[in-house]
């Protein structure tokens, strides 16, 4: 049963940092530094469950009674991790909340990554107020999807591995791919126009939300894409997981 708490902690991990804060539910802003620590080399279950621990650790007295939502870069099935982008394959099939909850010793929110970026846009950035589908990508070192739909959350939709003349989107479209390549603005756009072009056919979206670091930089490649659907960047970006694994974990207790 959800719970009227207007305060919890989002605990965001990827394949290079760990982040997190206390976030004001009602707002959508930070009520506490943002914490941030390496990921441990080699990105295993219990060095980077320790690194979390002692984040969680460090919001004392107050955090202890606040929900905590945990977000991941995987397929999430049940608490299981399916899948591990960016960390060690240890962590596929894991049965990693438990893992969490044990080390904690309280319950969690375990959640994807990009699934969290969606709720906090959909709550507090380019999606409120929206309805019909929303789709969230984030371009980064893959391509993360987030699907919302009339305010709900389809989980784990996986968007970056649609397949694309023979391979996953993501290898060529993402801003690894971008990086890789040495790709201008306008090279990368039109593999990101591809891939936006494919999407729009699938599903007809409402909106699309841009996120990822590069999204501060929309102006440079936005404009250049021609769709349908309305495109914007998010407006959170390197908070967002934060913000939607509190979200989600508040609603869960």
């Amino acid at each position: 049963m959800a719970t009227t708490t207007t305060r919890a902690i989002g605990i965001d991990i990827g394949g290079s940092g760990i982040k997190g804060a206390a976030v004001d539910l009602t707002s959508g802003e930070l009520i506490s530094d943002r914490l941030k620590v390496a990921t441990p080399s080699g990105g295993e279950p219990n060095a980077i469950v320790a690194e979390v621990v002692k984040m969680v650790n460090q919001f004392g007295k107050t955090g202890a009674d606040l929900p905590v939502g945990v977000c991941f870069p995987a397929v999430v099935l049940n608490g299981r991790t399916m899948s591990a982008a960016n960390v060690s394959k240890k962590w596929i099939g894991l049965e990693a909340e438990k893992l969490f909850e044990k080390a904690l010793k309280r319950d969690i929110l375990f959640v994807n990554d990009a699934d969290a970026a969606g709720v906090a846009e959909l709550h507090y950035g380019a999606a409120k107020g929206h309805q019909g589908l929303v789709i969230l990508t984030t371009l980064g070192t893959g391509i993360g999807s987030a699907l919302l739909y009339n305010g709900t959350l389809v989980p784990n939709t996986e968007l970056g591995h649609l397949e694309i003349d023979g391979r996953d989107a993501e290898s060529r479209a993402s801003y690894a791919a971008k990086e890789r390549g040495r790709l201008s603005w306008h090279s990368w756009a039109r593999r990101l126009q591809r891939y936006y072009t494919r999407v729009e056919a699938l599903f007809s979206p409402d909106l699309f939300v841009v996120g990822g670091g590069v999204s501060k930089q929309s102006e440079d490649f936005l404009p250049l894409l021609k769709l349908n659907t309305p495109i914007v960047p998010a407006v959170h970006r390197n908070n967002a997981g934060i913000l939607g694994a509190a979200w989600l974990a508040a609603r869960s207790r």
